[in-house]
């Protein structure tokens, strides 16, 4: 039993359950021992990789989407670049060097990261440094200029509270404690409640589950408010779903393995698979417009991916070639991260770009 887990079990003590939200908000971000607030998960000793460690393809193709939403907004100068959880912030290096000849648009640009992990942030500010980045905690802060955000694996981290159709109705699965420690119990809906279930669901077959993000949508609410009032568009890129599958995406990685919800907490990262249709509407209610969300695979297509790969493979080693195919597969392919990766973009202006 490591400390934060003391921690929670006395918070179960006095208070009986949690959330799955609760919980998976304690782990992530308890301000001592939450898991980022202490460690740098990404990487190959990390716990994942995501897209911008394959290859700095990934990068330079939303690098593309940057230069061309900066057009669209008739080239504002001074504007806002934004990133939502920058990582190492590997993505926006290769976006700034894929904007890099793009007229104007460095010189415009005033660069703002938002992130949570106080160890990342350190890096980024060490990575970027030469574009004076700016940590802000909520895009609220942002100043009044048009502004260009992007988010890759940002909403997957957000808690979600999570819900299941039993034979006796809808109840939500809660984190208690038994015998054996930590564990799942379900407590029955009041009325009231039930307007949390979409009226598509309400009716589903016991064993159902569906999973709702309170944070998620805040978030995407306020996002959508910046980009009506300052300008601007956004581009979400994260694993999920538009059609709701039914089944529990809550899950706890390790070393790049699947590992225990209840394992060693703060030490693991919590995730759950992103609700494009919830964040989609959520938007809207903010006043912003939405695209249709694509594959990540139909994306990087459009923005020219495999004519990038190509070019990199004309000075390369065979070593070098057989990489950058196999980045490129993993990037785009459907059994890879081309399907199960969506991509979004929000924005004030009608003319939303067609991502696939």
């Amino acid at each position: 039993m490591n400390a934060l887990e003391t921690i929670i079990r006395d918070v179960l003590v006095v208070q009986g359950s949690l959330s799955v939200a609760a919980y998976m908000e304690i782990a992530l971000q308890h301000p001592e021992h939450g898991y980022y607030r202490t460690r740098e998960p990404l990487g190959r000793t990390g716990d994942f990789i995501t897209a911008p460690e394959i290859s700095q393809m990934f990068g330079e193709m939303i690098g593309v989407w940057c230069a061309e939403a900066w057009h669209r907004l008739g080239d504002p100068s001074p504007f806002a670049l934004v990133e939502l959880g920058p990582g190492h912030g590997t993505m926006m290096q290769d976006i700034l060097r894929a904007t890099a000849h793009v007229g104007g648009f460095h010189a415009a640009k005033q660069l703002y990261l938002l992130d949570s992990d106080v160890v990342l942030r350190r890096k980024q500010s060490e990575v970027l440094s030469d574009s004076k980045p700016v940590h802000i905690d909520a895009v609220s802060q942002l100043p009044s200029m048009p502004v260009l955000v992007v988010a890759n694996e940002f909403f997957d981290a957000l808690p979600v509270r999570l819900f299941e159709k039993t034979f006796q109705g809808w109840a939500e699965r809660m984190v208690t404690l038994d015998q054996k420690g930590l564990a799942f119990a379900l407590r029955p809906l009041a009325d009231v409640e039930m307007n949390l279930i979409p009226a598509s669901l309400r009716d589903a077959v016991p064993g159902t589950c569906f999973e709702f993000s309170p944070e998620a949508q805040i978030r995407m609410r306020e996002l959508a408010r910046v980009l009506l009032s300052r300008r601007g568009a956004a581009l979400i890129i994260d694993y999920g779903y538009t059609a709701r599958p039914g089944f529990a995406t809550v899950q706890a990685v390790s070393h790049h393995a699947s590992a225990d919800i209840f394992e060693r907490p703060g030490e693991v990262d919590l995730t759950a698979h992103v609700d494009f249709t919830a964040l989609a509407d959520a938007a809207r209610a903010g006043g912003a417009n939405v695209s249709e969300a694509v594959g990540q695979g139909a994306f990087l297509r459009n923005c020219g991916i495999e004519i990038r790969a190509e070019a990199l493979k004309k000075n390369a080693t065979d070593e070098q070639r057989t990489a950058i195919d196999s980045a490129l597969k993993r990037l785009i392919d459907d059994d890879q991260m081309g399907r199960l990766f969506k991509v979004m973009e929000i924005g004030k202006c009608s003319d939303l770009t067609t991502l696939g």
